[in-house]
């Protein structure tokens, strides 16, 4: 088990590395209290991804129904009568409908509930002035906060104004530079204590 939690955030990281390269421009960064989440994502919820596990229930179909349906490496899983179906990058509700429309010639009004059982752990990168840099596994719907409690805290030369979260943007090769105030975040103060890691972001602290 520790083989393969290890491999996979490693193999990260070249393109973590090359993403901060890429981004460390001088002055150029967004204050979290600015930063805006693309619409796609602010509206839709919770994004399926590779290696959550799924609880779908079809109403009056038990031998339809899974309890721990994973969703693979190819962004799909496999479903009685259906076989595969892809489930990445879809929220649970959209996947409901869309199991919904394909059991359609097969079960007489299908209704379908899809829910996440087991979100896939968020991995990052901390970086900079902290004591304990590389990558890191953190549970879905952490922050700031807890990425750098993963690193240990910060070295004595750490700018505490200085925290940067580095984030790749849809059709952009430079990567988003959010900046960081420890101590609001930390006194849950604007936007930063709130702010939501995803896998691939690169927490750097000057």
């Amino acid at each position: 088990m520790m083989r393969r939690s290890n491999s996979s955030p490693f193999r990260l990281l070249p393109a973590v590395l090359l993403a901060l390269a890429a981004c460390y421009t001088p002055g150029r960064f967004i204050w979290v209290d600015d930063y805006r989440e693309p619409p796609s994502l602010q509206d839709e919820g919770y994004i399926i991804r590779k290696g959550d596990r799924l609880y779908i229930k079809v109403w009056n179909q038990n031998e339809l129904t899974l309890d721990n349906a994973l969703v693979r490496d190819d962004g799909r899983i496999t479903l009685p009568l259906i076989n595969d179906v892809d489930a990445a990058g879809l929220t649970p509700p959209v996947l409901a409908r869309r199991i919904e429309e394909l059991l359609k010639p097969m079960v007489s009004n299908p209704a379908v509930t899809v829910r996440v059982t087991e979100p896939k752990k968020v991995q990052v990168a901390v970086l900079g002035e902290v004591k304990s840099p590389g990558m890191k596994e953190l549970e879905p719907g952490s922050g700031v906060l807890q990425a750098l409690a993963q690193a240990a805290g910060f070295t004595d030369y750490a700018q505490q104004d200085g925290i940067y979260v580095l984030r790749r943007q849809p059709d952009n090769p430079t990567p988003l530079r959010i900046r960081f105030n420890y101590e609001a975040v930390s006194r849950t103060q604007g936007k930063g204590a709130g702010f939501v890691l995803r896998t691939g972001d690169v927490v750097v602290v000057e």
